[in-house]
This record gives structure tokens, sequence and C-alpha cells, in this order.
């Protein structure tokens, strides 16, 4: 066969192949049997494995699989997965509604509900009618490049179809197990005599961070999408963007429904409640969204959460077990957890061993026992919890909990600080699972990403006196880890290459691996950028602390006590010999002027001249900040068109000064 010969039948090939693969995944047709399709496909394999310059990137082929990937590149989202606020409560809905009719002042709107599917989130960018990137939703503001894997679910287009495909445009869903495959894959692992997955979600999850993308097409994923993002013309509604989904060939669920009151969205909560468990995949909820694109732009976001939408959750399944026992976990920071021991019992699709009973209060809230037939429940559907207890099967013998005074682990008096409900070991250099867990925290991938180092090694390292700290991850020596039970030479090279790597991390994620008390990862990136040295943090006072936006208190006291302790700052030493990165990197200088030096801003409205986020990065580029909220420590509101009246009302509350467009175009000009 000539390359040419073979370039026709090629292209015959993918055509017939998209057309049963459409026909089959999108209308629920079988036009040929699996056979048939099966060897259509590997024809199609045979010619692009004889011709590989004649394979396509949206060749069909993609589907089966077979790339490996070693490490997903961490890739930043062109814009922000936000995750939604939440509500169990009908009055919180409608209090969601009158916000909005406020925010609108008036205007007329309306609501797109679909069902909330328990899956993966997916972003999948597409540029000139082909699949470009696949990213998962990580933190929200950056995610894992998945590309290769999610190329095997069938329901993703490699490739667009129809007129009017967009330049490029993002689209996002839910990629999922069903509960058939699910099932199917449970049954395999039962006749192995495998452990069983415990649910569909983290299974799907488990699935899209495989290695080999082989083995995530055995696994037969779905994935529904619900939203489009990005400058499509003719796109002025959700709903018109929904249309648009379905015309390019994209898997949208048939649930979603256009709502003109909040009336009409509680009956389909209710219709939903419970037809849900009908459909091929569980579900936890409803969305609800501002169909309108330019209300959900005046209405805006808080620094979570858009205010144009909001999830409503389906209350937990509860199911009612016995507890054997009450145990205490300790923390890294030294909080101790009581947990529920419990028999097995079956909940929300899992077996559940073990629940939170959080803290004192709350088992002398509950007056739980050992030994009572209690109720638990998934908060959320994600976490058990005891909820309550059956009184009525108490045995007459039982006897009040008593809640330990020592530490389980190191024996330690437990202290409990006034105004908090958790008991604390203060043996912070001494109890082991402190110690390990403040390791697991320093190796975690949003800190110092060493994913060649697992809990187990920590155990290891933490058993043969190698591992005390951090720091001493970064003189560990060859041999003291290929001495290790289960390290070979291989393993032994790449644990030493991961931990060397880490050298490089930026230190935003140096200082929130450092685990000081309330220093979560967005208050890190704070305090980097704004003290651009830990030099310069370590040295500021409280009022320079307080003095970066957003930073409270209780954060300032935190990071005071953390520096002023001798044995952080021999840690911190170490570290930097070690080569850590303790300084912002420097980026490319885009600033303009520093007209703005030491202002902040608050941002909202519409306006003319600037989208929302080119007049941030204006401010920015003059010297100025921009912060997501109004205090008495904001130097202006930049108050747009349409601009919400909550803002307004706090600003003029607490005298803080409000300029127009204009106004802020004089200031940098001047």
């Amino acid at each position: 066969m000539t390359k040419e010969e073979a370039k026709k039948e090629i292209s015959d090939l993918v055509e017939k192949i998209d057309h049963y693969n459409y026909q089959y995944y999108q209308n629920d047709k079988s036009e040929v049997s699996d056979f048939e399709f099966d060897k259509l496909l590997s024809h199609l394999i045979a010619l692009e494995e004889q011709f590989p310059e004649l394979k396509a990137e949206d060749s069909p082929t993609q589907r089966v699989g077979g790339t490996v990937t070693k490490n997903f590149e961490t890739v930043a989202h062109k814009y922000p997965m936000l995750s939604l606020g939440n509500t169990y409560s009908i009055d919180d809905l409608k209090d969601f509604d009158k916000r909005v009719a406020k925010g609108l002042e008036g205007d007329n709107y309306q609501y797109f509900c679909e069902l909330k599917f328990d899956g993966v989130a997916l972003s999948l960018t597409y540029k000139n009618g082909k699949l470009f990137r696949g990213i998962t939703r990580g933190d929200g503001t950056r995610g894992d490049d998945i590309t290769n894997n999610v190329k095997t679910i069938r329901t993703i287009p490699l490739s667009l179809k129809g007129d009017n495909i967009p330049e490029e445009f993002e689209a996002r869903g839910e990629a999922f197990l069903s509960k058939e495959m699910f099932d199917r894959l449970n049954k395999e692992r039962a006749s192995l005599g495998e452990e069983l997955y415990a649910n569909a979600r983290n299974t799907a999850s488990g699935s899209l961070k495989m290695q080999d993308s082989a083995l995530v097409a055995k696994r037969k994923l779905d994935c529904y999408l619900y939203s489009m993002i990005g400058d499509v013309p003719g796109i002025s509604t959700h709903s018109q963007s929904i249309k648009k989904l379905e015309e390019l060939g994209f898997n949208v669920s048939q649930t979603y429904k256009k709502c003109d009151t909040i009336d009409e969205v509680i009956n389909y909560i209710q219709h939903w409640e419970e037809k849900r468990h009908e459909l091929p995949l569980e579900t936890d909820g409803i969305v609800i969204k501002v169909d309108n694109l330019e209300q959900q732009s005046i209405l805006g976001f808080t620094a979570k959460s858009p205010r144009w939408a909001i999830a409503y959750k389906y209350k937990a399944e509860n199911a009612s077990t016995i507890l054997r026992s009450i145990t205490y976990q300790v923390g890294r920071t030294g909080a101790i957890t009581p947990v529920a021991e419990l028999e097995p019992v079956l909940l929300a699709g899992t077996t559940v061993k073990r629940a939170s009973l959080h803290n004192a209060n709350e088992i002398e809230r509950l007056d739980v026992r050992k030994g009572d037939t209690v109720f638990v429940e998934k908060g959320g559907e994600i976490i058990p919890k005891v909820t309550s207890v059956d009184f009525s099967k108490r045995s007459s013998k039982s006897i009040p909990h008593e809640y330990i005074k020592n530490c389980p682990e190191c024996g330690t008096e437990l202290i409990r600080l006034e105004g908090e409900a958790q008991h604390y070991c203060t043996n912070i250099d001494g109890c082991p699972p402190q110690i390990k867990g403040r390791v697991e925290h320093f190796i975690q991938r949003k800190a110092m990403n060493i994913d060649s180092l697992g809990e187990r090694t920590i155990d290891l390292l933490y058993q043969q006196d190698l591992v005390k700290s951090p720091a001493d991850l970064y003189y560990l020596q060859y041999e003291d880890i290929f001495s290790l039970e289960g390290f070979k030479d291989l393993s032994t090279r790449n644990l030493l290459e991961g931990i060397k790597a880490s050298t490089s991390i930026p230190f935003e994620n140096v200082l929130f691996a450092l685990g000081i008390r309330f220093v979560g990862r967005t208050v890190a990136e704070k305090l980097a950028s704004h003290f651009k040295t830990i030099e310069s943090l370590s040295e500021a006072n409280l009022d320079e602390l307080i003095a970066v936006p957003e930073i409270g208190e209780r954060i300032a006291q935190s990071v005071l006590q953390y520096f002023a302790n001798d044995k952080n700052l021999l840690e911190i030493n170490r570290l930097k010999e070690a080569g850590i990165q303790f300084e912002i990197e420097k980026k490319e200088d885009t600033s303009i002027s520093d007209v703005l030096n030491g202002q902040s801003f608050v941002v909202s409205g519409v306006f003319e001249n600037f989208s929302r986020d080119e007049i941030k990065e204006t401010i920015k580029n003059h010297g100025g900040k921009v912060i997501s909220a109004i205090s008495v420590k904001l130097d202006f509101l930049l108050a747009g068109d349409k601009m919400g009246p909550a803002k307004l009302e706090k600003a003029e509350k607490l005298n803080v000064k409000i300029i127009d467009e204009m106004e802020f175009m004089k200031m940098i000009n001047h």
C-alpha cells in the first residue's frame, strides 16, 4: 500500500469510527456490533503503526491510550475554578434569591438549574476545533495536565463538528465512573480476591491520575459537560452556551431546566430528590445559576465563590450502628481528635468503620458512650460523623465517657487553650505523630512536592532515627535510604532526586510547607509577596504583619510566636544551608509607575475602558494593591457601572473613599 492509499483509507476509517462513536455515545444508537467496531479500530491502529506520520492528534486510536506519563505538569487555570457556596436549606435558597434581586436592582432574571454530579471536575481547552488540553481542578487556580488520560474518555470530543466553531474556548465538566462500571470493576476485583473500591468518585479520581493511559481507557470513564467559558460570539446566557456545547457534539446531561422564579427552582429540586437515584451516576445536589452572563458579571464574586450561583445539597444519608470504642488521633499541630470506632456499616455507597467525634464538647453534647447505638452520616456525603445516639437501646450498665488527660502517643499532659474546643499535646519535638505529621505536610504537592516520598517511607525514616524534622530530609545519604525495607537502587536514587528537585520550589510554597499555624497556602502567598524574604518576615512586628492585606491579628500572632522559637530558626537555617528558596522569585517587571504605591483598592462593577482583570492589572502595574474585601484599612473602592449596592453601602459606612473610572485614570495619568 502506498502512502497516498493509506492516507485515504485512514481518512475513511476515522470518519466511520467517529460517526459510530457519536451515534453510540450521544444518540444511544448501536449501528454496528462491538466486533465490527473493534475490527475497524484494529485496522486503523495497524495502518497508523505502518505510517506513523499519518497519525493525527485527534485520531480515534487516542481513545485506547498507551501513553505513559511519569509526572503530571501543573498548569495555571486561565479562569479560576471556584467552588460554590452550599446550602441544605430551602430558606437559604430564598435568601439567595433576595440577594440576587437586590444586586440586580429590580432587573428581570432567570435561573438555570442542573444536577450536581459526584465526579471529578475537568477543564477542557479547545483551539481551532481540537482538544488542546485537559486539566484537573486542583486547588482552583492550578491543576494537573492529564490530557492523555482525558483523550480516553469517549464522550469527550477530540475534534469538533458543526458550524461556527469558536477559535478558542474552555469547556468544563464532571468526569465520572457510572454505577454500572463501578459495580463491574468491583466484581472483577472480588473474583480476584482483591480489596473492593470504596466509592465511584474516588475511583474515577484515581483513574484519571494513572500514569498509563491504556489502563485509564479500560475504566470507561464518562463525562458530562456543564459550562462553556471564553469569548464566544452570540452567547449572552448560560443556557445558550449549553445549547452551543450540544451543537458541537459534547455530552450534556438532559436533566437541566431554566426556571423563571425561585419557586420553580424549588419544584425542580423536589422533582429530582428521589428521581436522581435512577440516573447512571451518583449525584448529591442541584446547582442554581443566574442564566444571564452580564447579570453574572454584575453580581460578581466573593473571595471564594460566585454570588450568582449556589449549590443546594440533598440531606446526607444516615445509618445506625454500634460504637465499639473511642480512640484518639494526634495531628501535626498537636490537636487531639476523638474518633468513633464502629461496627462496619454501608452508608452512601461506602463501608464506614470510623467517624469523627470532633472534640470533648461534641462528645459531651451527644452524651455518646462505648456500646451505644449511634447514627452516622456523611457531612456533604464525604466525611463520616456521628450525629446522635439511640438512647432507647442504651444498656443500663453504660457509663459516661471520660475524655483522656494525657497524649495517647507520648503521655504528655494535654492542655486546652482558652476559647478553643480542642485539646492539645504540647510535646512538639517529642511526640511521634506531630513530628511525622510536620514532615508529611512539608512534602505535600502544594508545599515542597516531593512525590517520591510517602507516609510509609517517612515512618521508616523516623523509626531509624534518620528524620526528626523536614530539614533532615536534605542531609540523607544514599546508604541511609538504600538500607530501608523495600528500597532498591532505582527507588533510592528517585527519592534523592525528588528531594534535590524540591530545592527549586518557590518561597511561597516553602513558607506554606513550614507549617506555621493558620498560615495556609493563600496566606503564605500574601506574606511572601509582601515581605519578599524570610529575613524580612521574621523581623516584622505585629503592626507590620497586620498591615498586610487580609492578615488578621490571629495569623500575625501565630507568625510572631513561630519566629520567637529558637528551634524554628535553627530549622530554617538548616534548610537554607540545604539550598531551599527563602526569597521571592524575581519576576519580569511589568510596572509602569509607582503613583499608587502603598494604596489598596477593591474593584467592583463594569468598566468602559477596561475589563475587570485589566483594571486590576493596571492597579498593580502602577504600584497599587488589589484586595477582595472592604475594611477600614482600604484606601479606595473603585466603583464601576452596575456595582452591587452592598459594597457601596459598606464603603460609605466605613468612610472608604469611592472613586469612579475617570478619577482612577486621572490618578494613574497624573
